[in-house]
């Protein structure tokens, strides 16, 4: 049976919206809407259900007490149950990452990285934790929550939160309704802005002041801002609707919905017209005052999306969009658009009939026009069979043509097998070809990976050739955390799978079994680690640190052998530290390095610990030279001399160190008796000055000690040896 392209077209004014059913909800009588707070992720991400407690709940056994967080795809199916211990719930959001955030009354956000739990936590600062959170609005980036203080908060990245107060309400007297948000990108400031009603008109709040836009309609229980941030629409206590644009300069129309009931949710359409939701009924209103009313048996929600919305109820989940005027065109009957033509063109060539080249000859001048025009129709269809008919029309259209590029008509049929398979109601993402251009090809994998549908996942990125080292990596990682199988057997499993892989990293994958408390496990994997210096902060991690030492020597990279020295320093004693670099030769080169840029004391040390006299005498013997006072000088000449006369091996350096403390020590005697200066001098400096102040004698007995040439003692003796002058 051939499907019906304009089945659930509904006329509002002079424009086309369509209701169509996506999903029959799998979940059967298990749940029922109206218990639930319900939160969609972006892009047709998955569906949050969250217990609401200001509501009755039916009874359906002991686990229905238990505090949980539902996540289910939009076709029903349970992707998984979050445990939530941290009290009443104040806000529930997605990120465009689809990363669920779920904000305490306390002030403590969760954000849940993906569907097995894994959470990070952050707090909305000390304001959030003395007052309390009441309520939140989300954007794809950050949200805003409003404190039991009518103070608000805003979180503007997930990656970094950083809580930040915004501006107090600048009216006195102030009777809160209804709230929401424009995200930064929106607004002329760049930052986020808050409209809320007070008394009877909107404050617009950002971070550095409170502005009254003092209007006299209110008050107003509901605001909604379109998605791109140019309109706004205000929902009365009385039942109006007014739409006017963001800067509030102008007003465009007008709706009375003739009921004082308040409805549970007012948003856009995407930018064309307005949705109004009570407990059973959904109403457009268009920008001319129009409305148009669809009518439920139960309780239903609207998650917004780009294009349209999502309408989600106890028996299905439907898509809400304005019809392109490209597929009007197309499907409209009595349609004389060159695509239409070229539509039929296709129906009259499988029946034989020579009216298809009519249909081709009528619209030649225009073929280029019809060809574009069906692709780009394909793309809003979501049934398969008018896909597939769209793209032959296309490709009658362009076998005529001489000269057409065939790139986007390749490219569209790639992206909807994609789309089609993640509409498959086994994975159950209901993404549109707008949203999912939006979202990419990566981030849409990503969102796969994170419902564990790694098969999908690497079929889906070898048709678009897209890198599959994440993938593996993922579903490496859900082995160890899942399996009950023993290290070796994990291990060898694993390496099966990537080694067909060029160039796969093993430090994730090691890294989580390490997490998950798999020591073993996590060695055995990083030696299929073939970066050193992916292997070598884990295994410090894990406390593996000569294996760690051993690692980054093998590398040959001294910044990575540095990087490893220098932590292992801090966490040891000196002693233990040069006993664990001994036995590696290029490490002890390092540390040698390492300890004479630190200074003398930890050379001294190394050289001591390695059992190396002569060096460790050296540089006492350096540091001695550069002291100031003299007897600094002889303590520590003759400390040197000591460890050169405790070593069992001759050194030649000995007898001068041993030779310079005698020297400091008959000048410091020739001073005292003299009474003039002879510290600093030379030996035969020292020779020539004794001579010269009448002191032969001892000039003879240094000549004696100091083994100086007779020759140079007679040069001396004369005046006639030149001694050279200190600089």
């Amino acid at each position: 049976m051939v499907p019906n392209p304009t089945l659930g077209w509904e006329r509002l004014q002079d424009v086309f919206y369509r209701k169509r059913t996506e999903y029959s909800m799998m979940w059967n009588d298990e749940v029922d809407l109206s218990e639930f707070i319900v939160a969609g992720a972006p892009y047709g991400g998955a569906i949050a259900l969250v217990r609401d407690t200001s509501r009755p709940m039916s009874y359906r056994g002991p686990e229905s007490r238990q505090k949980m967080i539902l996540i289910y795809s939009n076709a029903g199916q349970l992707i998984c149950n979050i445990p939530w211990d941290k009290g009443s719930i104040r806000g529930v959001g997605w990120s465009n990452n689809e990363q669920l955030l779920i904000v305490g009354e306390d002030g403590n956000v969760r954000l849940y990285h993906d569907f097995q739990g894994a959470f990070t936590q952050f707090s909305l600062g000390k304001e959030a934790e003395d007052h309390g959170v009441a309520e939140c609005r989300f954007w794809g980036t950050g949200f805003v929550a409003r404190l039991s203080n009518n103070r608000f908060v805003v979180i503007s990245r997930y990656e970094e939160p950083r809580p930040r107060l915004l501006a107090e309400i600048s009216t006195t007297a102030v009777e809160l309704h209804g709230w929401n948000i424009a995200p930064p990108s929106y607004t002329l400031s760049r930052h986020v802005e808050v409209f809320l009603g007070v008394n009877n008109t909107i404050n617009v709040i950002d971070s550095m002041e409170s502005q009254d836009k003092r209007l006299q309609e209110g008050p107003f229980t509901h605001v909604a801002v379109s998605s791109n941030g140019a309109l706004l629409v205000l929902y009365t206590s009385y039942g109006k609707i007014y739409v006017i644009s963001s800067d509030f300069s102008k007003k465009y129309s007008e709706y009375d919905t003739g009921t004082l009931d308040s409805p549970s949710q007012v948003m856009w359409c995407a930018n064309d017209c307005v949705a109004v939701a009570w407990e059973n009924e959904i109403r457009l209103v268009g920008p001319g005052g129009g409305a148009l009313s669809f009518y439920y048996d139960s309780r239903i929600a609207l998650i917004p999306e780009a294009d349209g919305i999502r309408i989600i109820s106890n028996e299905k989940c439907e898509f809400l969009s304005k019809v392109p005027d490209i597929v009007v065109d197309l499907f409209r009957i009595g349609s004389t658009a060159p695509s239409a033509i070229l539509l039929d063109a296709v129906e009259q060539l499988e029946f034989k009939s020579p009216k298809a080249d009519d249909n081709i000859q009528l619209i030649r001048s225009n073929l280029n026009e019809a060809v574009d025009a069906c692709v780009k129709a394909a793309s809003y269809e979501p049934e398969q069979y008018w896909q597939k008919r769209l793209l032959k029309a296309a490709l009658l259209g362009k076998s005529v043509l001489e000269l057409y590029s065939s790139d986007e008509f390749v490219e569209m049929c790639e992206t909807l097998r994609v789309l089609n398979a993640v509409r498959y109601y086994d994975v159950g993402i209901l993404i549109t070809y707008e949203e999912f251009i939006r979202l990419t090809p990566e981030r849409l994998i990503d969102r796969l990976i994170s419902r564990q549908r790694y098969l999908l996942a690497l079929r889906l990125s070898d048709y678009l050739q897209l890198p599959t080292d994440k993938i593996y990596i993922r579903w490496s990682c859900a082995k160890v955390k899942a399996s009950p199988d023993d290290d070796n057997t994990i291990c060898k499993t694993i390496v099966n799978k990537l080694k067909a892989v060029p160039g796969v990293s093993y430090e994730d994958i090691a890294r989580t079994a390490y997490d998950e408390g798999r020591s073993k496990l996590a060695t055995l994997l990083l030696n299929y680690e073939p970066r050193a210096g992916r292997q070598v902060p884990l295994l410090l991690d894990m406390e593996e640190d000569e294996i760690a030492l051993i690692k980054a020597v093998e590398s040959g990279d001294p910044d990575l052998i540095y990087y490893v020295l220098l932590h292992l320093k801090g966490k040891y004693s000196l002693a233990q530290f040069f006993r664990l670099v001994n036995d590696k030769p290029v490490a002890s080169a390092v540390v040698e390095q390492l300890a004479r840029n630190e200074g003398p004391e930890l050379l001294k040390d190394f050289y001591y610990q390695d059992d190396r006299r002569a060096d460790s005498a050296l540089v006492i013997y350096r540091e001695a030279l550069l002291l100031d006072d003299v007897h600094d000088r002889m303590d520590k000449l003759k400390l040197g001399t000591k460890i050169y006369q405790d070593s069992k091996d001759p050194y030649p350096d000995a007898k001068a160190m041993e030779d310079h403390a005698k020297l400091y020590e008959h000048q410091l005697g020739y001073e005292k008796d003299y009474k003039t200066a002879f510290v600093g001098l030379t030996v035969a400096e020292t020779i020539k000055k004794l001579i010269k102040i009448g002191q032969g004698s001892k000039a003879s007995k240094m000549k004696g000690e100091f083994k100086v040439p007779d020759k140079m003692f007679i040069f001396l003796k004369e005046g006639t040896y030149p001694v050279p002058k200190k600089n």
